[in-house]
């Protein structure tokens, strides 16, 4: 019988597919004891287990490219190295010598021991790893019965269920699979993000969906308005199809903005620069016409490996990036390992209370110094193939970037009485993620060149709302005032001293938020190759001038309501 639920619209798109139900995990086996001759062999078919998930694993790392690679890249290396952890490994094996458990109960066995440290934890980044130790457990379980994880068999259909790990993602798709529809999570997740990098539809937060949706029901999911229609009628198929035509007209739209210019009704050239961390971003971004590479991530030179990459390495891979773009700048961000990225170089410290605020990006770059020398001088060598900028992440306060700056007037002196051919000025940007750097910004914007927002951290620090907790998804937002007084301010400090600032977070890559961050003065927009064309074409719908105009009224706005409010007031027509 026809019924509609209700969720969050998180990657649009649209689908029609018959339901595929996975209830919330949980590893229910029974208590089983072994013989004292077979402990050694329930011990080696675990180990072999483990072994054979770390290996599917890594291939499954070695596929991915851009923006898959940094989404999903980072929950692959956080649970190889789970797999790697002495507490679970050890755990395992005494469960089986001492208590002579089957491989299977002592997988149990120990998941809850886990799970009962992280969820005692008063840290909610710790408590929401639990995720994390289920999907792992999860793996090895199915690897040691030789059985496929729980994600087989979706190909043509839709899957439901309580929450989805960025990293099922691209399987998911891979396998065929048409839409998600989860009962938690959040719109601004990771899985979010990745979702509509893939383009794979997704609705979050719809509750009722495990309670209402059977396997086998027919459904339609609309991933823009949120809604799920469960076994639906003609006139839902109807608009189910006018849905479809509407996409189809949409996309041969924004291929012929491919070679258009970035500019507003009144004339006014905005600049599009592109996130990039891969060849294949890099190819996307010159061909969509962006004013250059905003922001190339590093990260991907140091993780999943068991040593630093030298200078040559990472030379040759910042000499590539810059020769792809043929003349057009590129943003290159040092590297900004800690917080949930795994890092196996023993470059990041491990255990860490909290990484979220601990020693990551300039603060890692500063206490490493001889590693981050080598950056520098990689960095300014490619810059004698064509015009290239260094950002540097996770900046707090003056101190930090007087001493990068400092160390990047050496490196520079360094590398020319040694032959080099460098140029001669690189430009020195800071990333705004900290609060205190946002607020403190008229403190050390003399000592840059250019500032680039981090609003997905900057969000996340200012609310003290963790991003990747479905339980604060409704509390994470960049539409909060405090977060729009800050954008709006550090914009103007920037431009007051003739500094370019750009957004570099999911922020600038929602075309809904254009005239929000039009208004607030933004200029330059930094964002994935795959959102660059619906910006432009918001862009191009929008008079800067009115939009200008009408900022006091956003900035008095006193709740979400409200932005959401003005923000439907300067939508551009469909």
């Amino acid at each position: 019988m026809r019924h509609a639920l209700t969720g969050h619209g998180a990657s649009r798109g649209n689908a029609l597919g018959r339901a595929r139900v996975r209830l919330p995990h949980a590893l229910e086996v029974a208590e089983e004891h072994v013989a004292a001759d077979a402990v050694e062999g329930e011990i080696r078919q675990l180990h072999t287990a483990i072994d054979a998930v770390r290996v599917e694993m890594r291939n499954m790392r070695t596929r991915l490219h851009g923006a898959l690679a940094h989404e999903v890249g980072e929950f692959l290396d956080l649970h190889t190295l789970l797999l790697d952890d002495p507490e679970l490994l050890q755990g395992l094996d005494d469960l089986v010598r001492k208590g002579r458990y089957g491989a299977d109960y002592a997988l149990r066995l120990q998941r809850d021991r886990l799970a009962a440290v992280f969820e005692g934890m008063d840290d909610p980044y710790f408590r929401s790893r639990v995720e994390d130790i289920d999907h792992v457990i999860g793996r090895v379980h199915a690897m040691l019965h030789k059985r496929e994880a729980d994600l087989q068999g979706v190909a043509g259909e839709i899957l439901v269920t309580d929450a989805i790990a960025p990293a099922e993602l691209s399987q998911l798709q891979a396998q065929g699979v048409l839409a998600v529809v989860t009962a938690g999570g959040s719109a601004l997740s990771h899985s979010a993000i990745l979702a509509r990098s893939l383009h794979l539809p997704l609705v979050v937060g719809a509750p009722l969906a495990l309670q209402q949706v059977n396997d086998g029901d027919v459904l339609v999911v609309d991933g823009s308005s949120g809604e799920i229609v469960v076994e639906p009628n003609a006139a839902d198929l109807r608009a189910y199809r006018g849905r479809l035509r509407e996409e189809k007209r949409e996309r041969k739209q924004l291929h012929r903005l491919r070679r258009e210019p970035s500019r507003t009704l009144d004339g006014v050239d905005i600049r599009l620069w592109a996130n990039a961390e891969s060849r294949e971003d890099v190819t996307g971004a010159h061909a969509l016409g962006a004013a250059g590479v905003g922001l190339y991530r590093t990260e991907f030179l140091f993780l999943q490996r068991s040593e630093l990459p030298d200078e040559e390495e990472q030379f040759r891979a910042y000499r590539d990036v810059v020769l792809g773009m043929t003349g057009r700048a590129v943003t290159i961000r040092t590297m900004d390992i800690g917080a949930d990225k795994a890092d196996r170089t023993g470059l990041a410290l491990t255990n860490e209370p909290n990484p979220a605020l601990g020693l990551r990006g300039v603060r890692l770059s500063l206490a490493r110094i001889d590693v981050f020398r080598t950056q520098l001088r990689a960095m300014l060598r490619a810059s004698g193939y064509g015009p290239l900028r260094v950002l540097v992440p996770m900046v707090s306060g003056r101190e930090e970037v007087l001493a990068v700056a400092a160390l990047l007037r050496d490196v520079a002196r360094e590398l020319r009485s040694e032959g080099h051919e460098i140029a001669e000025h690189v430009p020195l940007g800071a990333m705004i993620e900290v609060p205190a750097a946002a607020i403190a910004l008229p403190t050390f914007i003399g000592s840059v060149d250019f500032i680039s927002v981090g609003t997905n951290d900057l969000t996340q620090y200012l609310l003290a709302a963790d991003r990747g907790n479905d339980a604060l998804g409704e509390l994470y937002s960049p539409l909060h005032p405090a977060m729009l007084l800050l954008l709006r301010n550090v914009i103007r400090t920037a431009r007051a001293r003739g500094k370019p600032v750009a957004v570099c977070g999911e922020m600038a890559g929602d075309a809904a938020l254009t005239p929000l961050l039009l208004a607030l003065g933004l200029e330059e927009f930094s964002l994935h190759p795959a959102t660059l064309l619906e910006v432009r074409r918001a862009i191009r719908a929008q008079r800067l001038d009115a939009l200008r105009a009408a900022a006091p009224a956003l900035l008095r706005c006193r709740d979400r309501d409200a932005i959401d409010r003005w923000l439907r007031a300067r939508a551009a027509p469909a």
